[in-house]
């Protein structure tokens, strides 16, 4: 009797897609450990971020996965989304992420605006395209284009362009935690398996305070 609870209790981890036992990752295969950490924002919080272009489809894919693993984070974690700018297209789209987040719009706009990108073939590329998509979103239309040539924007996208450069990034989708621990969806074997590796680490950070 015992062993079939223990087989129903395996079973049932297996179906909710939880692994019945601890995952080991290793630095140099499933992440990369940086050699030159990169200061967090909150030293009270083990920080994540995601590294990530509106255009990249990739990163449209990885959101559901995403969303719903943030959703479930604990108080001691924090949760970052940075925009990688290469150029060109990368910067505009950046700029407006960071406009829409100084706004603090709802994620639902955020995912209105991969939809539109990778469903609708927008291509979202100036002020005022982005301001007319937005406003069918309920975002005021003249507030987002005074945000959007703002100081204060300008200002985050020195600060995500500093940030990338120091996680030494190629590519997106891409995350990092703590300063510390990069690693793609490539590199740790997928979606699920990319945020079994950040928990990993996150415990791992935990563990050591």
């Amino acid at each position: 009797m015992r062993h079939l609870f223990l087989s129903a209790v395996v079973l049932s981890l297996s179906l909710l897609g939880l692994p019945a036992q601890a995952q080991e990752f290793q630095a140099g295969k499933e992440y990369t450990e940086l050699a030159s950490p990169v200061a967090t924002d909150n030293p009270q919080k083990i920080e994540v971020v995601e590294l990530f272009w509106y255009g990249c489809p990739h990163c449209y894919q990885f959101e559901p996965t995403l969303n719903a693993w943030v959703g479930q984070l604990p108080e001691d974690v924090e949760f970052k989304r940075i925009p990688a700018m290469f150029g060109g297209l990368w910067n505009v789209h950046g700029q407006l992420f960071l406009t829409l987040e100084a706004m603090s719009v709802e994620q639902k706009v955020h995912d209105a605006i991969f939809h539109a990108i990778h469903q609708e073939r927008k291509r979202l590329a100036t002020p005022e395209e982005m301001a007319d998509f937005l406003a069918t979103q309920g975002v005021d239309k003249q507030a987002f284009l005074k945000a959007y040539n703002s100081f204060g924007v300008k200002g985050q996208i020195e600060k995500a362009k500093k940030k990338a450069m120091a996680y030494q990034i190629t590519g997106v989708p891409v995350m990092i935690v703590e300063g510390k621990y990069r690693f793609d969806l490539g590199s740790a074997g997928g979606p699920e398996r990319a945020l079994q590796v950040a928990d990993y680490l996150i415990e791992k950070e935990r563990a050591a305070r």
